[in-house]
């Protein structure tokens, strides 16, 4: 994996984690925590979908590396809305 095309994959999660922070209502951080959440994001998102038997959605694929973009939204979505209750709840 090239340096750009970890940059591509680390655009690809922000965007990812800006969308899942979006749709919630709450922001946690800036553009890199966008992308470190829409990494998280993924893994919760894939964790979810072989549960239930789901299929991969619009998975991109960077230099040998694969992000599911429904799933990474979604488990960025469901990661900032874990934050977002133990944040309000500790004050």
């Amino acid at each position: 994996m090239t340096l750009i095309d970890f940059l591509i994959l680390a655009v690809v999660a922000a965007v990812c984690g800006m969308i899942g922070q979006s749709l919630i209502g709450y922001s946690v951080g800036g553009c890199l925590v966008s992308a470190v959440i829409g990494y998280i994001g993924a893994f919760i998102g894939l964790w979810v979908a072989r549960q239930f038997g789901l299929p991969e959605l619009f998975t991109v694929a960077v230099g040998g590396q694969a992000i599911p973009v429904v799933w990474s939204i979604i488990g960025s979505a469901l990661l900032v809305g874990g934050l977002a209750v133990i944040r309000r709840a500790t004050l």
